[in-house]
């Protein structure tokens, strides 16, 4: 067991700003004592949830839910005070389905004008990547069309292609495009990027700095997610994660808790690939809506399922497996992956963290610290930063 621990050791796992602010479903949103109410303050939980795991070190935000009040100006400010915390910022999300501009779509919409504005906020986030010194983009569309007939399904991904190409050619050197795609909802007849294929196509249309983002929540129930994993990582286009679970649709529920096994063959494949490493470009985050649960203390057990699911696929004997797949022992290849990922890795994680110098329980330690007492005492007033549903 002590050959896994360099790699988990190196693991990155990047927590998003939104998931410590009010959030929920499109029913409603419970709102919870203690949630941040500026960029600031979403830093600061973000930068205890590192501490306490030793390997979240960078929070992804999300614009204009994270926008700097006082102006362009200030982005590089927040970028020393992530530092500050001892993180720094990461993804930078942009939000084009929130404005009621965007019924009709954003940068495939048929009008001229309302395109123009989702492009120019498409255009502004890179700025911010310039300010921050974020590496990513990640672009998610929630446009679509609800009714056959309603708008032609070619025109729109023209208007697609040319919207993503312009943005594109804006990123820096050594910045790039994260594609992310969604099978439905809002959109529920047509959804102009609703399958890793067409965030694929479009990437290879782009060029190299263009890659697919991977939500793990959506697809379409009994999709072989690690099959589009190896797909994509063979091309070399898987550019990054969004880990969440899901039972039915886009749940956001914390990654591993409806299908560990299935988080664990994911990152088999990853493993498998030698894609772990944060050499290898892919950015692992996580994508989530706490409604009814704390909000930290789901974020920290999120990241220890992804450690948990992690070390038992390098636990995986790859020589072991090798062999008996090539003389096609069915069983005993299956076997091999079964048996780590029945091993119980808790204890190998448990002496890794001590030997990180941190606690060897971190949602223990979450509720020793007194922490989450002290922020609801202290965040009273002032709107809370949620994302509005």
């Amino acid at each position: 067991m002590q050959d896994v621990k360099p790699a988990l050791r190196e693991q990155r796992i990047e927590t998003p700003s939104w998931a410590y602010a009010n959030s929920g479903t499109r029913f409603k949103v419970f709102a919870q004592a203690g949630v941040p109410r500026t960029p600031q303050e979403k830093i600061a939980d973000a930068a205890v949830v590192h501490r306490l795991t030793g390997v979240a070190p960078t929070v992804a935000l999300h614009i204009p839910w994270d926008r700097v009040e006082s102006g362009p100006e200030q982005w590089p400010g927040l970028a020393e005070f992530a530092a500050d915390q001892g993180v720094g910022l990461g993804v930078i999300n942009a939000n084009v389905f929130q404005d009621d501009d965007y019924k009709l779509g954003s940068v495939t919409n048929p009008d001229p004008r309302v395109r123009r504005k989702a492009t120019d906020h498409l255009l502004e986030c890179v700025d911010i990547m310039d300010a921050t010194g974020s590496r990513d983009l990640k672009l998610w569309f929630s446009d679509g069309t609800n009714y056959p007939g309603q708008d032609s399904i070619r025109a729109r991904q023209d208007r697609l292609a040319a919207a993503l190409r312009e943005v594109y050619d804006r990123l820096g050197e050594d910045q790039r495009m994260l594609l992310e795609y969604k099978l439905f909802e809002p959109a529920f007849y047509t959804t102009d990027v609703p399958d890793w294929g067409t965030s694929y196509a479009h990437c290879i249309e782009l060029g190299p700095k263009a890659g697919v983002c991977i939500d793990t929540g959506h697809h379409a129930p009994g999709t072989n997610i690690e099959f589009i994993v190896a797909f994509l990582l063979r091309a070399g286009r898987l550019a990054a994660f969004d880990f969440n679970s899901r039972f039915y649709a886009d749940d956001d529920l914390m990654v591993g808790a409806a299908d560990p096994f299935q988080l664990f063959r994911i990152l088999f494949e990853i493993v498998s690939a030698d894609a772990l490493s944060p050499a290898s470009g892919i950015a692992f985050m996580l994508d989530q809506c706490h409604n009814i649960e704390g909000k930290i203390p789901a974020i920290i057990r999120s990241v220890l399922n992804v450690q948990e699911a992690t070390a038992k696929a390098l636990l995986v004997d790859q020589d072991a497996l090798a062999a008996a797949q090539a003389a096609g022992d069915v069983l005993g290849s299956n076997a091999v992956l079964m048996d780590a990922y029945n091993t119980d890795v808790r204890p190998l994680l448990r002496d890794l963290r001590e030997e990180m110098g941190l606690e060897p329980d971190p949602v223990a330690a979450y509720h020793r610290s007194g922490y989450q007492q002290e922020i609801e005492t202290a965040r009273v007033g002032g709107r809370q930063a949620g994302w509005g549903a």
